[in-house]
């Protein structure tokens, strides 16, 4: 694992640069997950092609510093990302993220149109409201959530996502949440709309049907279903979503 002091951040950011074939895929992770926890057995799949990849722990999760006076919001979390990749000297990449790390990604993406060649995003937050899990997050106030709700959210949680929630700061999940719930202003769904490079919506048939989903075909944008698979689809059917993601490059390369 390797790591660089973020100025941004004002804390040490780790990322797993795994060989390959290509330009690096830049995996960006959701709310309280990690990409260390969640994407080698994306990459390690036959399926993903043999692709090079960079698999970023934002600040606050995973093994990347827990800074307590960086914001967390989704825009300063683009940022860091930004400085990683222009700390690399990476001209040419492609972008995944998930979820929050969806909308993290449509963000760098609209910074940094020029050197992405294409942006893959799974069920992201589009639009201000947060999903369920930021939503019961964001409600509590913050020091109560640090307290005494994220002992109470670790207690509750028996999926496989509790082993990457509890290697998360408490303060970047309330704060990462209350951006959710907060959005910005163009929306995630106008910039991703409006970025011409290569892009599709990767959805987990168990979550449909989603307005979400429904808007960006009506856009004309490609929409990729995993089946048997909802929001957890890297745990789910990791193969089938390292097939996506290698099928929508390769149509892109």
């Amino acid at each position: 694992m390797q790591s660089f002091y973020s100025l941004h951040a004002r804390g040490r950011v780790r990322w797993h640069w795994l060989p390959g074939k290509g330009d690096p895929v830049v995996f960006i992770h959701g709310l309280g997950c990690a990409s260390s926890f969640d994407y080698p057995r994306i990459v390690a799949d036959a399926a993903f092609g043999g692709r090079q990849a960079i698999l970023i722990d934002l600040p606050g999760y995973g093994y990347s510093e827990r800074p307590a006076s960086f914001s967390y919001r989704t825009g300063d979390q683009a940022q860091v990302v930004i400085e990683l990749l222009d700390n690399l000297g990476l001209d040419a990449f492609w972008l995944y993220g998930h979820s929050m790390g969806g909308s993290i990604a449509i963000e760098v993406a609209a910074r940094l149109a020029q050197r992405v060649k294409g942006l893959a995003v799974s069920e992201p937050n589009f639009y201000p409201g947060g999903g369920v899990y930021s939503r019961e997050i964001a409600a509590q106030d913050e020091a109560d959530f640090i307290t005494c709700g994220y002992a109470s959210l670790l207690a509750q949680e028996k999926s496989a996502w509790a082993g990457s929630l509890q290697s998360s700061a408490p303060w970047a999940l309330w704060r990462g949440a209350k951006s959710l719930v907060d959005g910005i202003e163009p929306s995630w769904m106008e910039l991703f709309a409006n970025f011409t490079p290569p892009k599709t919506l990767i959805f987990g048939a168990l979550s449909l049907p989603d307005k979400d989903a429904e808007c960006v075909q009506r856009q004309g944008i490609s929409l990729r279903i995993i089946p048997d698979a909802g929001h957890a689809m890297s745990e789910e059917r990791p193969g089938l979503l390292a097939q996506a993601l290698n099928d929508f490059i390769t149509e892109h390369e």
